[in-house]
């Protein structure tokens, strides 16, 4: 697994219009608002059995009915292409609990 840079790296990016590039962190972060505080929790409950599945974990924190979520791969050093594809399946599921 190793850091995506350069056009590889914008290519990936250009996967995920929903998400922001932190350079400083070399991470994608999304924000998304659900209708209340058990819509929110119960995505972040798909989100944690997903993770434990992939051994691969969010930075995250949540509000009420907000999530903020990032995605980095510390081994790597930065963005790696298990992050842009943990990102897109968020999207999926995000989409269908109406976020």
């Amino acid at each position: 697994m190793h850091k995506l840079e350069g056009a590889a790296l914008q290519t990936q990016l250009d996967r995920l219009p929903r998400w922001h590039f932190n350079p400083e962190r070399h991470a994608v972060e999304r924000r998304l608002v659900f209708s209340d505080f058990n819509a929110a929790f119960g995505f972040m409950s798909r989100v944690a059995l997903a993770a434990e599945q992939r051994n691969h974990h969010p930075e995250w924190a949540n509000v009420y009915n907000r999530v903020e979520i990032a995605f980095t791969t510390h081994e790597a050093g930065g963005l790696s292409l298990r992050d842009i594809e943990f990102a897109l399946w968020v999207d999926g599921v995000a989409s269908h609990m109406g976020a």
